[in-house]
C-alpha cells in the first residue's frame, strides 16, 4: 500500500492529511505552528509513526510557507490554488466559486470556464489575523466573539483593509458602549466586505460557492454573514466539515500523481535534516555595531529624523553623517527639490524633534495636534 500525505504549511497553521488507496481519509489535522514551521513537520511526522512506518509513502507539499521546507528536504511542492482545484474537482465538483480565508490570506476561485484566481494583497486586512486581532481589542476570544455575533441586533461600518483603520472604527463604539455582539458581528460583515469588494473586484459571485479555511468552518458567524450578504440559499452555500484541512487534502490528491515515492524512514530522515539545516539570509549591516557605538549616538543629541535621516535639536546632521550613510533613504538633495514636503506629528513628546526637523528646512507643511504645538512653544520660550 501507498499511502498519500498532504501537508499544508500555511502562514499561521500547519495542515496534514493522509489518504489510503480507496483514497479515504485515514488521518488529519490542523495545528497552529506559532512560527515553528520546520520543527512542527518533524513532529507531525513523528506522529504519524505508527500509521506510516514500513509503508509507502507519496509526499506533496503546499502552502505559503511551505515552498522553503520543500526545496530544502527535496519534496514535491504544489501550489495552493492548485492543490485546491484538484481537491475541489474530485470531492465537490459542482462547485463554481471557492471563497477560502487563512490566517493571514484570503483569495477567491472561480472555477467556471478559465480557472480564475484573485488573492489578497501583502496587507493581512481582512483574514484569519484580522479576526484575531479584533478579538483581543474586543477582550474575548474567538469562540466567544462567534457567539456573541449570532446575537447581533445592528451592523456598524467598519473598514477591514487595514487593522489600524478597523481599530480607529471599533475603539470609539467600544468606547461609546455599543454591544459586544453587535460590534462582534459588524467585524464579520467587514471581512465580507473586504472579501468581496477587493477580491472579487465586481465578479458576481453565485452558484455554489464553496468555503474553505479554519475562520470559515470554527466562526458560524462569519458563515452567517457571508449567506445573507451573498443571498445565497442553504444548498447554495457549502460549508464542508473538511474545510480547515482542504488545501492539504488536494495536496494528497496532487500527491498520487508524483513519480517519487518514498519509505517512512526516508521520508523522516529528509524532514529532520531539513529542520537542522541553518537557514541563510542576507541582511543590512547593523546600525550600530556595539553597544558603545549605540550610547554615542544618543550622546550627540539627536532628537528626530525625517526618512531615517537625523537631525539634532538645531537641525543641524553633521554628527550623524557616518549613521546617515548606512541607512536606506532618500537623501537631503532629493528631498529638498520635493516642492510640499509634508511633516505628521502629534503628541507632547514630538516637540523637540518637530522643531529640530523644521530648523533643518525638511518639512515646509506640518500636521499637528495642540500638545505638540505647546510643547515647541514651550521649548522656544513662547506661550500658546
Amino acid at each position: 500500500m501507498t499511502y498519500k500525505l498532504g501537508i499544508d504549511v500555511g502562514s499561521t497553521t500547519l495542515k496534514a492529511v493522509v489518504l489510503n488507496d480507496q483514497d479515504e481519509i485515514v488521518y488529519k489535522s490542523y495545528e497552529r505552528h506559532k512560527s515553528k514551521v520546520r520543527e512542527m513537520s518533524v513532529s507531525k511526522l513523528k506522529e504519524l509513526h505508527e500509521l506510516l512506518q514500513g509503508q509507502r509513502i507519496a509526499l506533496a507539499i503546499t502552502g505559503s510557507a511551505g515552498l522553503g521546507i520543500a526545496d530544502d528536504a527535496g519534496f514535491p511542492f504544489v501550489q495552493e490554488v492548485f492543490a485546491t482545484a484538484q481537491a475541489v474537482r474530485k470531492y465537490y465538483p459542482a462547485s463554481d466559486v471557492v471563497i477560502e480565508l487563512g490566517g493571514e490570506d484570503a483569495k477567491i476561485i472561480f472555477l467556471q470556464g478559465t480557472l480564475e484566481e484573485r488573492m489578497n494583497s501583502t496587507c493581512a486586512g481582512g483574514t484569519g489575523a484580522f479576526i484575531d486581532q479584533m478579538a483581543t481589542l474586543l477582550d474575548v476570544d474567538l469562540e466567544t466573539m462567534d457567539q456573541l455575533s449570532l446575537q447581533h441586533t445592528t451592523l456598524y461600518p467598519i473598514a477591514s483593509r487595514c487593522g489600524v483603520f478597523a481599530k480607529s472604527d471599533v475603539q470609539p463604539l467600544i468606547n461609546q458602549g455599543c454591544e459586544k455582539s453587535n460590534l462582534a458581528a459588524s467585524i464579520f460583515q467587514a471581512v465580507v466586505d473586504q472579501s468581496i469588494a477587493g477580491l472579487a473586484q465586481g465578479r458576481n459571485i453565485e452558484g455554489n460557492v464553496l468555503f474553505l479555511g479554519g475562520p470559515l468552518h470554527f466562526l458560524k458567524g462569519l458563515q452567517e454573514r457571508f449567506k445573507e450578504t451573498l443571498k445565497l440559499r442553504d444548498q447554495e452555500a457549502n460549508f464542508p466539515e473538511l474545510a480547515p484541512y482542504f488545501v492539504a487534502l488536494g495536496s494528497a490528491v496532487y500527491a498520487a500523481n508524483e513519480a517519487v515515492d518514498f519509505s517512512y524512514e526516508e521520508l523522516l530522515e529528509k524532514m529532520e535534516a531539513m529542520a537542522a539545516k541553518k537557514i541563510q539570509t542576507q541582511g543590512l549591516p547593523p546600525l550600530f555595531e556595539s553597544d558603545e557605538d549605540y550610547e554615542e549616538f544618543k550622546q550627540q543629541g539627536a532628537v528626530g529624523d525625517i526618512l531615517l535621516k537625523y537631525v539634532d535639536a538645531n537641525g543641524n546632521s553633521d554628527a550623524f553623517r557616518s549613521f546617515n550613510e548606512r541607512v536606506m533613504g532618500m537623501s537631503d538633495e532629493k528631498l529638498l527639490n520635493v516642492k510640499n514636503r509634508v511633516g505628521i506629528a502629534v503628541g507632547a513628546d514630538k516637540g523637540e524633534a518637530v522643531l529640530g526637523v523644521i530648523r533643518a528646512k525638511k518639512v515646509n507643511i506640518l500636521l499637528t495636534d495642540i500638545s505638540c504645538i505647546r510643547s515647541m512653544m514651550s521649548l522656544l520660550g513662547e506661550e500658546i
